[in-house]
């Protein structure tokens, strides 16, 4: 979707400061909200893709004054009460009020932790050979959807070549709307830094990414 979340290429947010030796929680809450995520994650109610989109919807003003793990809780809070998991006189209690729905794949104990904490493959079996092979000079599609996608907008409309074919993954475009995997083909296209930028780019520069195959289409 276009957002404020897609800043690739956008001016007056300065660098992108870097903390030393940063640990990967400042406070307690921000694993229990990571905790939270995984663990929804794993029993089925929601996927990463689904997760992204949420925090993509967060209002501007709200994604741009959050921190990190504060986007996951609000989005997940979010996505939380409007699949009627819990409700807000809940959120607002900060403990069970009612008897939920069943989870999907039941609850989890201690022994179960270490099975949930890996992440799944993506990956899966091709509906169809890849469209494009290697060298094939591609465009990505000028999309501007209102829905979840993996395009970043610097590079719609652009030309670029297919570098490298990286198999068949699930399309985060249909599993974030609770529509399937919708298998797709996903190619690293490099695109020339002038070719994004203007002629003012460094000529050197290459930009790379990669692109699920409905994102492309011939010059």
């Amino acid at each position: 979707m276009n957002g404020v979340h897609d800043m690739g290429g956008m001016d007056g947010f300065g660098p992108v400061e870097a903390e030393p030796n940063e640990p990967p929680f400042h406070q307690l809450w921000e694993g229990r909200v990571m905790a939270m995520v995984r663990a929804m994650g794993a029993n089925g109610g929601l996927n990463i893709d689904s997760q992204r989109f949420a925090r993509e919807s967060l209002p501007p003003e709200v994604y741009l004054a959050s921190s990190y793990y504060k986007k996951w809780f609000l989005a997940v809070t979010n996505q939380l009460v409007s699949r009627n998991m819990v409700g807000t006189d809940e959120i607002d209690a900060g403990h069970s009020l009612r008897q939920s729905a069943p989870l999907q794949r039941g609850t989890f104990t201690l022994d179960d932790i270490s099975r949930i904490s890996k992440r799944g493959s993506f990956a899966r079996d091709p509906q169809a050979p890849p469209f494009f092979k290697l060298g094939d000079k591609v465009r990505t599609r000028n999309i501007n959807p209102l829905t979840h996608t993996r395009l970043p907008r610097y590079v719609r409309g652009h030309s670029g070549v297919i570098e490298r074919i990286n198999g068949c993954h699930v399309f985060p475009d249909s599993a974030a709307h609770d529509q399937g995997d919708n298998p797709q083909w996903v190619y690293t296209v490099v695109f020339d830094g002038r070719e994004l930028w203007g002629e003012g780019a460094d000529p050197t520069l290459k930009v790379s990414i990669e692109a699920f195959e409905p994102y492309l289409e011939r010059p």
